[in-house]
């Protein structure tokens, strides 16, 4: 345990500008992906809805503008499904994680959405779906290799098809008419998947400045996803990073309120959020 926590800064140091500089596909998959909090995650002794953890006290919930809308289907929820193995995640730096988990929630209620919700209301829908596509696209290399490294050929030539079409036929990948118009679905592949397929494991849970929950076999994964990723050819310097916030900002103004559901239905957000991260990217490498 004391070489774990010794380790911990190190591990820190390095991450973190990753994740600042690459927020990876799963991780808008993981946040649409996500949905109602189950029963039995709402019901709590009495004992234990009177004490709340120190970090997640109530949030500024109240006042989105627009109304939450049903969240996913029971289908949308199969990485959640009690009939698959439930994961003993590993969480020897709960304390620091759960500080970072603080440290992003208020960075999400005081400044992302609200940045978030402004462009929503400035922009209308087809144009934030466009840039989200445009982001989308430029990040297909990494699909591509991290499938073709796993032995998923027919993934990677599909991802190889989707980009060819969608940055001509769909303008520079503002439309998506691979799916539109052929039914070729983006996968979401990246190095974190591929260091799994190869034995690698998970390690320590993590969350990051930010981005939430990973651990450190993802934090490390988001150096190669840099590499791969096209975003830092087409915006250098200063313009990269104003397309990383544009492109995180577009995100949240498309998402329907997904964390606040989750902040008013959990009895431990912390916990529920870590859960069901750990069993998402474990049906992601499954499958």
């Amino acid at each position: 345990m004391s070489m774990t926590r010794k380790i911990l800064p190190v591990i820190l140091l390095c991450i973190a500008p990753l994740a600042l500089a690459a927020p990876p596909e799963s991780r808008r998959d993981f946040i649409e992906n996500i949905g109602e909090v189950p029963e039995e995650q709402q019901q709590a002794a009495p004992e234990q809805q009177q004490v709340a953890p120190p970090v997640l006290e109530d949030m500024e919930t109240q006042g989105t503008d627009e109304q939450a809308e049903p969240w996913m289907e029971d289908d949308d929820l199969s990485f959640l499904d009690d009939d698959e193995e439930i994961l003993e995640v590993y969480d020897p730096w709960e304390t620091y994680n759960r500080g970072m988990f603080w440290f992003n929630d208020k960075a999400y209620f005081w400044v992302m959405k609200p940045v978030a919700r402004g462009w929503r209301w400035l922009a209308p829908e087809p144009l934030r779906l466009g840039v989200r596509n445009f982001f989308s696209n430029l990040r297909a290399p990494i699909r591509f290799i991290n499938a073709a490294l796993q032995g998923k050929f027919r993934v990677a030539g599909d991802e190889i098809t989707r980009f060819a079409v969608n940055s001509t036929l769909g303008i520079g990948g503002l439309y998506d008419p691979a799916k539109a118009h052929w039914d070729i679905e983006m996968q979401i592949e990246d190095t974190g998947q591929t260091l799994a397929h190869y034995g690698v494991g998970p390690g320590p849970y993590l969350v990051l400045p930010f981005l939430g929950p990973s651990n450190v076999r993802d934090g490390i994964g988001l150096l190669p996803d840099i590499y791969y990723s096209l975003v830092p050819q087409v915006f250098e310097n200063r313009y990269y990073w104003i397309a990383i916030s544009t492109d995180i900002i577009n995100f949240l103004s498309i998402d329907k309120d997904t964390y606040e559901g989750i902040k008013r239905d959990a009895l431990d957000p912390y916990l529920f959020l870590r859960d069901a991260y750990s069993q998402y990217r474990l049906n992601l490498i499954l499958h």
